[in-house]
């Protein structure tokens, strides 16, 4: 196994007992990227010589006996939303190729305390609105979407072009590419890790996470970026919780809410079949299973862009009318929409908000984690632009995308999305789980007990 093939914990431990140094870890990475970047595009710039200057410094403190943590020596991916001093944060478009950032973001701050070492950027869909990342290629077939936003940072985890990546969610943006390319994806509590130096598509629904190859990769990652932030007005003052989750898989006492509805409506047979496979490897580990009912469901598409669209409208409101060219047709047309909302239709896209939330409140006191498929399909051919459900319904690829995510956002509970198996075409499939607001070590034992019951996972094949 070369090291480029380690999960994060692996790797780490390799660190730590010296069987493996930082600089082979990041040189092992940088030469992955040189082979499979050409064909899948996760990247907006590579930093390689700031990353062996770091590999070499990390290298030289483990030497003296100074050890950081699990992250230390660790190479990751930035979503190019995310500041870090002295680089370009772009966010894939045209409007921000000048932009530099003056300063580091409080998560890129607290991976560098950490003894993480930036590999790059990596790409997202134009300013994070949007499902497919059309740079990037999925990480198991090149003529498909990679998912979006965090597109890149998802397949250059799946490809072993990056440790681990961070990206952000708005309405499912780390689960979705995530769940598209066979790699874990949290979207934690709102409020949990600060947003600070992270460039917004909508505040009231933003988050930071992690994308990984295991789950105890993401709980090791949201130890290090969970924290009270200042410089983040929604940001939580709570304790410093260490995320591991253990080595246990039994899971008696656990109540798995099962939906009978929303979430297996219009999904695919395959990933249907699959995901509720893996709901019942849950059970057969002594969780119980608990029939529920999803609240509010038919507003939860409404509200979802009622709060979304004109909250990305008056972030860009500026650059909208400066230099609209600039951006990609399918994003401006969604700003300009959000133009046209009155505020009588966002105030009632809030009350809804509201009410959902106070509505899956008391469904969580039922149940301790929600199982559902994290998306309805596989990844589709790149281009495609709508799918035909078996009923003739149709819907767009990104509705049909954000669909099972949004609640998450909506609610701001955390979420995980956990690889469960492929379909026919060796596509991923992803199962999500839902908890309660920092709930997420209970997220984290279920997803981590469900994953000791699977083989080890292997990168994906890119030719």
């Amino acid at each position: 196994m070369q090291p480029y093939e380690l999960s994060l914990a692996d790797a780490a431990q390799a660190i730590r007992a010296r069987r493996l140094s930082p600089v082979e870890l990041v040189d092992s990475v940088l030469e992955r990227i040189e082979q499979v970047e050409p064909h899948l595009g996760a990247y907006v710039t590579v930093t390689a010589e700031r990353a062996r200057l770091a590999a070499r410094e990390a290298e030289r403190e483990a030497a003296r006996g100074c050890y950081r943590g699990p992250l230390h020596g660790i190479p990751l991916g930035l979503k190019d939303l995310i500041d870090v001093a002295g680089l370009p944060t772009t966010a894939s478009s045209r409007v921000r190729a000048d932009h530099r950032a003056q300063a580091d973001s409080t998560v890129a701050a607290r991976l560098t305390t950490a003894g993480a070492i930036l590999l790059g950027k990596t790409h997202t869909h134009e300013f994070a609105f949007g499902l497919t990342t059309p740079q990037t290629s999925n990480a198991w077939d090149r003529g498909r979407v990679a998912g979006g936003s965090s597109g890149g940072s998802a397949v250059a985890v799946a490809s072993g072009s990056a440790t681990f990546a961070l990206g952000t969610d708005t309405g499912g943006s780390i689960r979705v590419p995530a769940a598209l390319n066979g790699v874990v994806g949290l979207k934690p509590t709102y409020g949990l890790v600060p947003r600070h130096g992270v460039t917004s598509l909508s505040w009231s629904l933003d988050h930071v996470g992690p994308i990984t190859r295991t789950v105890e990769d993401a709980a090791l990652v949201l130890t290090a970026l969970a924290g009270y932030d200042p410089h983040d007005p929604a940001s939580l003052a709570t304790p410093a919780v260490d995320y591991r989750p253990g080595a246990g898989t039994d899971l008696t006492g656990l109540r798995i809410g099962l939906p009978r509805s929303y979430y297996f409506d219009h999904v695919d047979p395959e990933v249907e079949a699959t995901v509720r496979r893996a709901i019942g490897q849950l059970e057969a580990l002594g969780a119980q299973l608990v029939d529920i009912d999803i609240p509010m469901t038919r507003y939860i598409k409404a509200t979802q862009w009622g709060l979304m669209v004109p909250e990305a409208s008056a972030y860009h409101q500026g650059s909208l009318r400066a230099v609209p060219e600039l951006y990609q047709a399918d994003v401006r047309i969604l700003l300009e929409a959000g133009e046209l909302m009155t505020g009588g239709d966002y105030l009632r896209a809030q009350r809804s908000r509201t009410l959902m939330r106070q509505e899956w409140a008391r469904l969580l006191e039922e149940v301790d984690v929600i199982a559902a498929p994290t998306v309805p399909m596989t990844a589709v051919k790149a281009g495609e632009e709508t799918t035909t459900w078996p009923d003739g319904t149709v819907e767009s690829v990104s509705d049909a995308y954000v669909r099972l995510s949004a609640p998450a956002n909506i609610t701001g509970v955390p979420a995980l999305s956990v690889p469960v198996g492929h379909d026919r075409a060796g596509l991923p499939i992803g199962m999500q789980l839902l908890g309660r607001p920092l709930g997420e070590r209970t997220l984290l034992r279920t997803g981590h007990a469900y994953e000791q019951t699977r083989p080890a996972r292997a990168l994906a094949p890119v030719a």
